[in-house]
């Protein structure tokens, strides 16, 4: 068993209360390599911004376990050693699907994890969710739970359609499962081609998709004030990055994202944790790839701390 405070992590608990009150929302960036990680921390201390490293279960099958532990531990290290005195970084399972994977990850030091029951019936939801939650709690970990359903593909999580959270269900749920923070479905979705055409609007010559359910959000704050929501299937895809993808052979057409003045706008609200991530094409030398795509990562990542969710500047 090991500890996440014996690693520096922390949980997500104060980090929250402090986004809901100051009207930002945390990083969360999911990550699959040392050049990624080593992204995360230097944006973090270089905006003085708490930050949350998240892990799927792929990522983590892919890294291993062991070393991930390490991971993490050395990201505080870094941190530190970048000059941030007092790092807030949070290890974070992202859509952990039973209660074996979750346990194992805090068993190994994550001091956050993701139980996602969204496509269970509600009340094997409610009970899955309260199993991780009274594991959890018992050693101060922090759980994400999830309620509605978000459309599209990341890593082994798939929906064909999206399914909004009900409003009604949402103080229910929270009781009884006890949950730290909720993720929510108000239009975001997974993976890089979020929208098609078809479901975009012309505008200026720009393909706009459809606005975030604004109006559910604020039914769900109203249900559970000064919640910690979280928005999953939030990365917004920079059309820079997708000619350069395709530029360098790669093949990311219409990659529609989430525009990022919806994000400040959801940022501003209750919600408190929003998902990144990030794709980048390749060469036949790791070297030659992965220390400019570190430094592009790093960019992309200052950009969605200080532009969108305004989480920079609040580390002491």
């Amino acid at each position: 068993m090991v500890n996440y405070k014996d690693l520096g992590l922390v949980n997500t608990r104060e980090m929250f209360k402090k986004a809901v009150t100051g009207g930002y929302a945390i990083p969360a960036f999911n990550f699959n390599t040392m050049e990624q990680m080593q992204a995360i921390v230097q944006a973090a201390v270089e905006t003085k911004s708490p930050v949350i490293m998240q892990v799927s279960k792929g990522a983590r099958n892919y890294a291993n376990a062991t070393i991930l532990r390490y991971m993490a531990e050395g990201a505080v290290a870094y941190a530190k050693e970048l000059g941030c005195p007092n790092p807030e970084i949070v290890l974070h399972l992202d859509h952990g699907d039973s209660f074996e994977l979750c346990k194992d990850c805090i068993d190994m030091g994550f001091s956050s994890v993701m139980i996602d029951g969204s496509s269970l019936p509600y009340e094997e939801n409610v009970a899955l969710t309260k199993k991780v939650v009274d594991y959890a709690h018992q050693f101060d970990v922090t759980v994400e739970a999830e309620l509605g359903v978000l459309a599209g593909v990341e890593d082994e999580v798939a929906a064909a359609e999206s399914h909004y959270t009900k409003p009604e269900e949402v103080i229910d749920f929270a009781t009884r499962t006890g949950c730290d923070s909720l993720a929510i479905s108000i239009g975001t979705s997974h993976g890089a081609h979020k929208f098609t055409p078809e479901q975009c609007t012309l505008v200026n010559g720009v393909l706009v998709p459809p606005p975030l359910a604004f109006d559910v959000l604020a039914e769900i704050e109203k249900k559970l004030p000064g919640f910690p929501i979280v928005l999953h299937g939030s990365s917004s895809v920079p059309m820079e990055e997708v000619e350069t993808i395709n530029k360098y052979g790669g093949h990311l057409e219409a990659a529609i994202g989430i525009p990022e003045e919806q994000l400040r706008k959801a940022a501003k609200s209750a919600v408190c944790k929003i998902n990144i991530d990030a794709e980048h094409p390749g060469d036949f030398d790791p070297r030659q790839y992965l220390k400019p795509a570190r430094e592009n990562m790093k960019k992309m990542y200052i950009h969605k701390i200080v532009n969108v969710l305004g989480s920079d500047g609040k580390l002491g």
